[in-house]
């Protein structure tokens, strides 16, 4: 396809792409660009015309757009959302190159979910908790944040049901958390640590080496339990938001809280990223931060922002870092 051309897109919609830049044609009542790469509402672009930008290759785009008053705006031309349950307003593009990892999924499912509801004191409620239970006896156990989302989204429980029918992983317990008021209890709040390493764990680990996963803000407050317990053995954060701090409210501008109180300190971590979002140098310097303390990590970044499917490539990679089958356990 030539220069200039109309290049379909992921969702059906169609941007002119050209190599690496993409121009954005504004629809009417458009005043500002916004996507991963304005930390949306964070950094809107003015646009009256078509915006000409560089983006990687291989990269795939989420964009939308502000009206006067600063209401989001889909792009008409794009009439399907992409998969972000988050901002439903987003579409998506891609550059040449682009390729989506699928994730892999057993020939015959043969695990058992359970779908049940547990009280925690702290909060003083019910919380929804999915189990997966692995064919064959759990050698480890995940708690994961945003757990709906990772069940529906991420589809985790049929990548670890293909990873565990492989031999690819240890057998696992997989815990899929829910929270009531998502912006406060992953801001390392003191309730949400009881409700994990004092409610969920003595109930759902038995006894067996447990690790926690999140994106986001969940990718914070996963790395900040473990960072913080012993207890934990092993963690996995997507884009991790450790701008935020303790308490806070800002998860763009504030000082990077946890990756300055690291200590060294026994486990396993893996951190994934996109190359577009803000969250990039912050989880640069992270990682950088676990290899000068000597502790074990993988990391990696993807040519995706700060979206489900960037997420969704990382979760067979996430698994097989932490609990391959060749790893003690």
């Amino acid at each position: 396809m030539g220069p200039g051309a109309q290049t379909p897109c992921q969702n059906g919609a169609v941007v002119r792409v050209e190599g690496r830049f993409a121009t954005f044609l504004p629809p009417k009542g458009a005043r500002y660009l916004i996507g991963d790469f304005t930390d949306w509402r964070r950094r809107p672009i003015p646009i009256e015309r078509p915006l000409k930008r560089a983006f990687p290759l291989g990269a795939y785009v989420e964009y939308a757009y502000l009206d006067d008053n600063g209401r989001p705006l889909a792009d008409p031309e794009a009439p399907r959302e992409a998969d972000n349950p988050w901002w439903p307003y987003a579409r998506a593009f891609t550059t040449p190159g682009w390729r989506y990892q699928a994730p892999p999924r057993a020939p015959v499912p043969r695990a058992r979910l359970e779908r049940v509801r547990v009280f925690s004191e702290p909060f003083f409620a019910e919380r929804r908790v999915i189990v997966y239970q692995p064919p064959s006896p759990a050698r480890a156990v995940l708690f994961v944040q945003d757990g709906v989302a990772f069940f529906r989204l991420g589809q985790m429980a049929e990548v670890a049901e293909a990873l565990v029918q492989s031999g690819a992983i240890h057998p696992v317990r997989i815990v899929f958390l829910e929270p009531e008021d998502r912006d406060r209890e992953y801001r390392m709040d003191p309730r949400y640590r009881f409700f994990v390493l004092e409610e969920m764990a003595p109930r759902f680990a038995e006894g067996l080496p447990f690790g926690l996963w999140g994106a986001s803000l969940g990718g914070l407050v996963s790395l900040w339990l473990w960072a913080t317990s012993e207890r934990v053995a092993f963690a996995m954060a997507h884009s991790p938001a450790v701008r935020a701090v303790p308490g806070g409210n800002d998860a763009y501008a504030g000082p990077e809280w946890l990756t300055e109180h690291l200590a060294p300190r026994d486990g396993r971590v893996y951190l994934e990223v996109g190359i577009l979002e803000w969250l990039l140098a912050p989880t640069r310097r992270l990682a950088a931060r676990l290899a000068d303390l000597g502790i074990e990590h993988g990391y990696r970044e993807r040519p995706s922002g700060h979206n489900w499917v960037t997420w969704r490539q990382g979760v067979a990679p996430g698994l097989g870092y932490l609990l391959g089958s060749d790893l003690p356990l």
